[in-house]
């Protein structure tokens, strides 16, 4: 079932069109791909999704309500968060102080919202595997590192609707298979849904139940991989080939 949707979304920065009528949902306990090359949109509709822009036409539902009108702490509360493309992160801070805040941001926007920060916190730096670096200052370790906290960040609003922007960036292949891992789990146990923007093409067809794929601000292709890793139009714009991609 589709907690997320987005609905013939346009964007154009003057005379540019950077969107034209996109559609894509974005179930429930699914990972959802969004592909394409660079400079196809898909941060712009990420932007647009998380309320930091506004589309020039089309709407985005999220858990049945129009929210097309509201503005990013609004979406946040009613369960969507994000990762970005460029870390977002206090460098100077330990690594449980950076997971820890966001549980604060939470528990700030009322009573019924309210967590347990320290349980949740150790929750889940234990499920991204980050104990062993809590007590260490962000700005210490390596990109893919950093980017694992940022997703554990994410998670501390205890969201519904995860965007996850090029969270593979930078890692070894046994690093992102271990992140694909994880990525199954949490949509699996927890319902989650993640919505992926990811180069890592076999990442993407090996997490992603549906994929949708964006070139020139339009999508081009939707399906499952199977369908997608043999489409023509998708190996023209952004495959190349499908030798590898498993």
């Amino acid at each position: 079932m589709a907690i997320l949707e987005v609905s013939g979304i346009s964007m154009a920065f003057g005379g540019n069109r950077v969107l034209e009528e996109v559609s894509i949902d974005v179930d429930e306990g699914m990972v959802t791909g969004l592909i394409g090359p660079n400079g196809a949109g898909k941060t712009t509709l990420f932007n647009i999704v998380s309320g930091l822009l506004d589309p020039t036409g089309g709407r985005v539902v999220l858990g049945g309500s129009d929210v097309t009108k509201a503005g990013p702490a609004a979406r946040a509360r009613k369960g969507l968060s994000r990762t970005y493309q460029q870390l977002e992160l206090f460098t100077s801070l330990s690594v449980r102080d950076n997971v820890r805040v966001a549980g604060e941001i939470r528990n700030a926007w009322g009573r019924r919202f309210r967590i347990n920060v320290a349980a949740e916190t150790d929750r889940v730096m234990t499920l991204l595997g980050l104990d062993d670096v809590a007590d260490r200052e962000v700005g210490e370790l390596p990109t893919a590192r950093a980017r694992i906290i940022e997703v554990a960040r994410a998670l501390m609003t205890k969201p519904r609707v995860l965007l996850l922007d090029e969270p593979a960036s930078g890692q070894t292949e046994a690093e992102t298979a271990a992140f694909g891992r994880l990525l199954s789990q949490l949509v699996a146990e927890d319902g989650l849904a993640v919505c992926l923007v990811e180069h890592d093409v076999s990442l993407v067809m090996g997490v992603c139940g549906t994929i949708h794929v964006l070139d020139y601000g339009q999508i081009i292709a939707s399906g499952p991989p199977e369908k997608i890793r043999l489409e023509p139009a998708v190996i023209d714009a952004y495959l190349g080939s499908t030798e590898g991609v498993t």
